[in-house]
């Protein structure tokens, strides 16, 4: 239960560490059967070599003496002595004599008769010789080294050397039990050390779990670490910040989205019921008998047809602002925003009344723009520069400018001016900084939101300054084609 508590199975940490150590037995294990491989044919080349390099240090006149003794009854000891081997000698008549004899390992293998021909018949060098490792009649593996004797210029015969493997076996064995305790200590001590490196190399990892699951729980303006020393958990943790900034802007606009939407639909509720409520009056006082009266019924009417009309516009200003939420495409042209001005010169000033109207342009304004809903803005901010200017001492302007990234368009009163305050809300729906003027003017504060929405599709933007007793600017900002 303990190691499922701090090694659960399906855990990072534990299949890093079993499948890392997964590799190095793996490769552990190749090292031992290409170290068995090679250290078994060094030891088997050695004692091969050994046992030439003993053999070719002995003149034949030393063989010859050996053989020569060894076929006299009255055996004196052989000069030629190897310990640990057997020496057989073998002439051309297949005929075995002992010339040495191991005591513990006394067995000497017979090889097949076409084999020792074949040594003798082979010889081209008198140091020549044959090497053999065989397993015979059931017997251990041995050992087996032939040389051809050569007396007085003719082959007599072949001198074999034989020892058995055993004692190599053995050797090899223990080297490979020695590499076999060195690699079990190592994955011990890998286990141990590599568990201990991997629990520190996976703390970034561990530390973002823990903050998503903090931000999970609801915490969306904590951010993850982005300087934890690994590339890949910054670069990780930079871009769930990143979508994280995104998410909680979502959520804010959402929010705000739902707020604004509560004051739309409050607002415009509010704004359809004063006109409703008003044309409801009027017909209850037709009813009661005010028909009759032909004044009554002629103010009535002039009434209702009134709020008729405010009603009608209210609606129309609604039906916009639900287009333009939908962002539809703008059929735009190119223009000159001046001569656009300039054609609605005589309709700007009947619309200003006696005030005093003026219009500068210094250079031209090109820019590409879908004329009727930009006369809207036009006649929109004219409209409300009116609507706060004196009617006789009213001074409205009409300035354009270009620079080398936008064209600018202001619209300029000399009328009461707009309070600091209400400037960050004027292009709010339904917001109306003198509610007692818009209502004498049929204004429902939509205006101004929908001149900002218009030039927002065009891909420019309003802004208003202000100061009281002074005049308030609109100026239009579009980019320049």
């Amino acid at each position: 239960m303990k190691y499922k508590r701090f090694f659960p199975l399906n855990s990072l940490r534990l299949q890093l560490l079993s499948r890392s150590l997964l590799v190095i037995l793996s490769l552990l294990m190749l090292i031992g059967v290409f170290q068995y491989v090679f250290m078994k044919q060094f030891i088997y080349t050695n004692k091969i070599r050994s046992i030439e390099d003993q053999i070719h240090l002995i003149p034949d006149d030393v063989w010859k003496h050996d053989i020569e003794t060894s076929q006299n009854v009255k055996r004196s000891r052989p000069m030629v002595y190897f310990p640990g081997v057997n020496i057989t000698f073998i002439n051309q008549k297949s005929t075995f004599l002992r010339l040495a004899k191991d005591p513990h390992h006394s067995y000497f293998p017979k090889l097949s008769a076409s084999t020792y021909k074949q040594v003798m018949n082979n010889i081209k060098q008198p140091d020549n010789t044959t090497s053999l490792i065989k397993k015979i009649d059931g017997h251990q593996e041995q050992v087996i080294v032939l040389k051809p004797i050569v007396f007085d210029g003719e082959i007599q015969g072949v001198i074999q050397i034989n020892t058995p493997t055993e004692s190599l076996r053995d050797l090899l064995i223990r080297q490979m039990m020695i590499f076999l305790m060195l690699s079990l200590t190592a994955m011990t001590i890998a286990f141990f050390v590599f568990s201990s490196v991997l629990k520190q190399t996976l703390v970034p990892l561990f530390t973002t779990t823990k903050k998503v699951e903090h931000i999970n729980a609801g915490s969306l303006h904590d951010r993850l670490p982005v300087n934890q020393g690994q590339i890949e958990m910054d670069r990780l943790s930079l871009s769930i910040n990143e979508m994280l900034e995104r998410l909680e802007k979502a959520f804010k606009a959402e929010t705000e989205a739902k707020e604004q939407m509560r004051r739309f639909v409050a607002d415009a509720s509010h704004e359809l019921r004063t006109p409703l409520t008003s044309i409801h009056g009027f017909l209850e006082v037709l009813l009661r008998g005010a028909s009759s009266n032909p004044e009554q019924l002629n103010a009535a009417l002039k009434s209702m047809y009134g709020e008729s009309k405010r009603l009608r516009k209210l609606i129309q200003d609604l039906l916009l602002l639900a287009q333009l939420d939908q962002l539809p495409p703008f059929q735009k042209e190119y223009c000159f925003i001046d001569e656009l001005i300039l054609d609605m010169k005589p309709q700007l000033i009947l619309l200003a009344g006696n005030r005093k109207v003026l219009f500068d342009f210094p250079s031209r304004l090109p820019s590409e723009v879908n004329k009727d809903q930009f006369k809207q803005v036009v006649l929109n901010l004219f409209s409300n520069a009116v609507q706060h200017t004196n009617p006789t001492t009213g001074v409205i302007q009409v300035v354009g400018k270009i620079n080398e990234e936008e064209l600018s368009l202001i619209i300029q009163d000399n009328g009461h001016g707009i309070p600091q305050e209400h400037l960050p809300h004027l292009f709010e729906r339904f917001y109306k900084a003198d509610a007692s003027r818009s209502r004498a003017y049929g204004g429902a504060g939509l205006g101004l939101a929908i001149s900002a929405s218009i030039i927002e599709l065009h891909g420019g933007k309003i802004r208003v300054k202000s100061k009281l007793n002074v005049g308030t600017a609109f100026e239009i900002l579009l980019p320049l084609t």
